[in-house]
């Protein structure tokens, strides 16, 4: 796919040894994709990503993969604190809740999909840590939020999406949660609702209330058996 550069001085080096396996998936927040793609490159700014998705589906290109992005900030995942250490991270343009959050054009998302199955393919990242950046920052972050089409994504090879809502969870959904990855007490301050509701953002988006009813259960239960946990 064609790549327009847009170089951001906002990177450094990755931990040695440590491996590329997240692909972290974000929503610009601004009101204007040409103000989005310039603070990530203003040293000023002191945030980055790897990668930017506009919304006719032209991608620039901010950091070296092998680099490490600013991006994730305060962030959690299955034990990890440094979620920018491990992760290639991608803007997706879109003004977000502040600015007027809508529906992800078609070509968009293509490009996403286009440019995140090459990402997935080369750094061999599986589809379970395939993530938004409200699944390692539920305190902080709504994005890339209820409108973002997972289950596009999962389809065409791009993260986990439940298959079947059949399955009975057999652990307490917040252990559940914490297995799958999600930061919870006592590892994170974060209070269990709002975990909850970033659960329910990426893969029940219909209803996010921070509650948990059977359907979350057993949406949680059919995720863990894709990552051969047992529920």
């Amino acid at each position: 796919m064609d790549v327009i550069a847009a170089p951001s001085p906002n990177f450094d080096d990755r931990p040695l040894g440590t491996p590329i396996d997240i692909l972290l998936l974000h929503y610009t927040g601004m009101e204007t994709g040409g103000a989005a793609v310039a603070r990530l490159c203003d040293p000023e700014s002191k945030v980055s990503a790897h990668y930017t998705v506009d919304e006719d589906g032209t991608v620039f290109a901010h950091v070296a993969e092998e680099r490490r992005a600013w991006h994730a900030g305060n962030s959690f995942w299955a034990g990890e604190r440094n979620v920018n250490a491990r992760s290639i991270g991608i803007e997706i343009v879109n003004p977000g809740h502040e600015f007027g959050y809508r529906s992800f054009p078609d070509t968009q998302i293509e490009a996403v999909i286009e440019l995140s199955r090459d990402i997935i393919k080369r750094q061999r990242i599986p589809a379970a840590r395939v993530l938004g950046h409200s699944d390692v920052a539920p305190a902080r972050k709504l994005d890339p939020g209820e409108l973002f089409p997972w289950g596009k994504l999962a389809l065409a090879g791009v993260g986990l999406w439940p298959q079947t809502r059949k399955h009975r969870l057999n652990v307490h959904f917040i252990n559940g949660l914490r297995a799958f990855g999600y930061g919870v007490a006592p590892d994170v301050d974060v209070p269990a609702d709002t975990v909850v509701e970033a659960f329910q953002r990426h893969f029940r988006p219909s209803q996010i209330d921070g509650q948990v009813d059977t359907e979350c259960e057993s949406i949680l239960a059919a995720l863990l058996r894709e990552i051969d946990i047992s529920a």
